[in-house]
């Protein structure tokens, strides 16, 4: 089935129709969500306003991937190289989760949606992970959207941890060498439950990928926009998920 989408947002005098396939819509999409805090500079406001501003895109690209029916969202909340960032800055992005929640949870909940959580609890503030763990328990039965942030997580930390993993498993006879495979690997990784990512999108303009999902990536779609994240709605997600409808995924061969 094919639905078309009419969007103004390239200008008030320009638009244009989107095909959208609903045979090919990706399972998992993930969002390198960027660009608050020079949002919040353009307009004159502090830091914490962009980031208060991109937690209200949080919950619209939840409602519209979730309307899609793409199957996974995860969302790159907070990375292990945030930790740097001034010390204000981090403890309101340490709310963020408690309040975003607080406000949302009842409203995910009725939309089937599932809340979990992949990186290291480690340094996260108590009020930070019992939010979590208290909406991973609330949504653990559901069976709709999944929505996956990725909290004090790092790439190469979730590459690391695998590989001491897998190490432990030789060094204990549990495993030989000839055992380790691009599927044993799989296994150990924060998302062995989920499928790789099918689109990646990062938002602000910047092209990289910033030490997130860099395994799982690997044979993703990526899709890059100028705006800002606290910019980005369900128009934004349509355009994106188009583009990725328009391309042929090979995965290193022909078709």
């Amino acid at each position: 089935m094919i639905k078309r989408v009419r969007s103004w947002w390239n200008g008030a005098d320009k638009q244009e129709t989107l095909t959208i396939s609903e045979d090919n819509i990706p399972q998992h999409v993930a969002i390198i969500m960027d660009g608050n805090g020079r949002w919040a500079k353009r307009l004159g406001l502090p830091r914490i306003a962009g980031h208060q501003n991109g937690m209200k895109a949080v919950k619209r690209a939840t409602i519209a991937a979730d309307e899609l029916g793409i199957k996974y969202l995860t969302m790159y909340a907070f990375s292990t190289e945030n930790w740097t960032r001034p010390k204000e800055e981090v403890d309101f992005l340490m709310r963020l989760p408690q309040e975003f929640l607080a406000i949302e949870l009842d409203e995910l909940i009725e939309k089937n949606v599932r809340i979990r959580m992949m990186g290291q609890e480690e340094h996260l503030p108590s009020h930070t992970i019992n939010a979590l763990r208290e909406a991973i328990r609330l949504t653990e039965h559901n069976t709709g959207l999944v929505l996956n942030f990725a909290m004090n997580y790092g790439s190469r930390r979730e590459m690391t941890d695998c590989v001491k993993q897998i190490a432990l498993q030789v060094k204990s006879g549990e495993l030989s060498a000839e055992d380790i495979t691009p599927e044993l690997i799989d296994r150990h990784m924060l998302t062995v439950d989920m499928p790789d990512p099918d689109l990646l999108i990062r938002t602000s303009g910047e092209l990289r990928l910033s030490n997130f999902m860099l395994w799982q990536l690997a044979y993703s779609e990526l899709w890059f926009t100028d705006i800002y994240w606290p910019e980005f709605g369900k128009k934004h997600l349509l355009e994106a998920v188009a583009e990725y409808q328009r391309r042929t995924r090979r995965y290193g061969g022909l078709k």
